[in-house]
């Protein structure tokens, strides 16, 4: 069997026809299988729509959270609920065509334990496509650990591969795709055109993107500390020599562009070292300040998520209700 989990968060408008476009690629899979939706604190009818699916169908189940917890959280959650032998991840929002599956699965009967999706075009402005090109980039220059250009969330992993994640992996901050790289196994990736959204708006803004992709570089790489401390060289040796090199002007008292020493106050110089010395130390105390909160999560030890309930026919908690025939 293979568990698809679906992180949904105010998909009313898609829901209906995600579970058609499930259902009608199901075929070629091959394979017994099951959804888990993760109802990540919607605000819209997406929960009604959600508990009418699974009434209708026992392959659906939903774990609905307390409140809305992210997209990394809610993915981990419906991961850690996963029965199948092979657990794919896809967005709610049918960017991930499910038509592609079959692709995937076929790495995977290769012998491949990681099938990871990357994305060939994007649909989206064009803004938006060189915000994520230049994020894989720095992202991948920076990360310890080989991270794939342009792969999101959507792959399949098998089972070995989650249990890894579930078990063995243990932080509360979690950056999904860089957890997946790192438990490492056999990984091969398949190339596929990201869609444009079924229906409704985007649910990931400017913060959360902004948030996920320091989550990402703070969680898997070394190097920014390694850069303040890099700067902080770049700017104590030089400043150190041109010491120097104003002690000596200031004894000997020879000229340095037509101007002696005692001719230059040194206001301005002063004034822009100050700033500039003043802009490196904030850099290195942002950069120190990212670390440190990453600890402070991590040692208060608090869940990811929450889940309010889970909601199927095995629990004997999907009752039919009015939208089911909508859905």
């Amino acid at each position: 069997m293979i568990s698809l989990v679906i992180p949904i968060y105010n998909e009313e408008e898609t829901l209906p026809l995600l579970r058609d476009r499930l259902v009608g690629a199901a075929p070629s899979w091959q394979e017994d299988w099951e959804v888990i939706l993760v109802d990540d604190g919607s605000s819209d009818r997406s929960p009604e729509l959600m508990a009418g699916l699974a009434a209708a169908d026992a392959r659906i189940r939903v774990i609905k959270l307390s409140r809305n917890f992210g997209h990394q959280a809610a993915i981990t959650a419906g991961i850690r609920h996963a029965e199948g032998d092979a657990v794919i991840v896809l967005d709610g929002d049918l960017q991930d065509p499910p038509e592609e599956l079959h692709r995937f699965l076929a790495k995977w009967r290769e012998g491949y334990d990681v099938v990871y999706a990357v994305r060939r075009q994007r649909k989206e402005g064009l803004l938006k496509r060189f915000a994520y090109a230049t994020f894989y980039r720095v992202l991948a220059w920076m990360a310890d650990i080989q991270i794939p250009l342009d792969s999101g969330d959507f792959c399949l992993m098998d089972r070995k591969v989650v249990d890894a994640m579930v078990h063995e992996l243990p932080e509360n901050v979690r950056f999904v795709r860089g957890l997946r790289a790192y438990v490492g196994f056999r990984q091969v990736g398949v190339e596929y055109e990201r869609q444009a959204r079924a229906a409704g708006e985007a649910k990931y803004g400017l913060r959360g993107l902004m948030k996920l992709a320091v989550s990402g570089l703070v969680g898997f790489s070394f190097l920014p500390l390694r850069l303040a401390t890099y700067l902080g060289f770049v700017v104590a040796i030089p400043s150190f020599l041109l010491g120097i090199f104003f002690v000596v002007h200031r004894v000997f008292g020879f000229a340095v562009f037509g101007r002696y020493a005692t001719e230059t106050p040194g206001l301005a110089s002063l004034a822009v070292g100050m700033f500039f010395l003043s802009g490196v130390m904030l850099i290195i105390m942002g950069i120190l300040g990212e670390y440190i909160g990453l600890i402070y999560l991590e040692v208060k030890r608090r869940p990811s998520y929450i889940v309010e309930r889970e909601i199927s026919q095995r629990h004997g908690t999907a009752e039919p209700v009015a939208v089911a025939e909508e859905a």
